[in-house]
């Protein structure tokens, strides 16, 4: 039998994806942050440049605490003794500011490199 060849082409290509697979959710570099009543650990939160990964957030206080970073449009609230997650697809290398909106003296740098 013989193939057109964009057909030949299309199948190759198709084939190719599915054997390097999605990233699933466990092949990701997970970076912890704890949270608690005012304190955000580790202060610099170092993540990797341009890959996928998940910044996993445990509040370990006794009041709600919010991870906030205006640069990065994003932000997690949290409600005491619970832990979130955020994925980020990818990130630039450089320096971004992180805050506890419900803590204001609360401040961390994330640094991506």
């Amino acid at each position: 039998m013989i193939r057109p060849p964009r057909l030949v082409g299309f199948a190759a290509l198709l084939l190719a994806a599915c054997a390097a697979g999605p990233v699933r959710a466990d092949d990701m570099p997970v970076i912890k942050v704890e949270m608690r009543d005012g304190v955000i650990l580790p202060a610099v939160i170092e993540v990797p440049a341009n890959t996928r990964f998940k910044l996993e957030i445990s509040n370990t206080g006794q009041s709600p605490v919010e991870f906030e970073s205006t640069e990065l449009k994003r932000e997690k609230a949290l409600a005491a003794g619970s832990t979130s997650a955020i994925v980020f697809r990818t990130l630039d290398a450089g320096t971004y500011q992180v805050f506890d909106d419900f803590h204001p003296d609360a401040k961390a740098t994330l640094v991506a490199k």
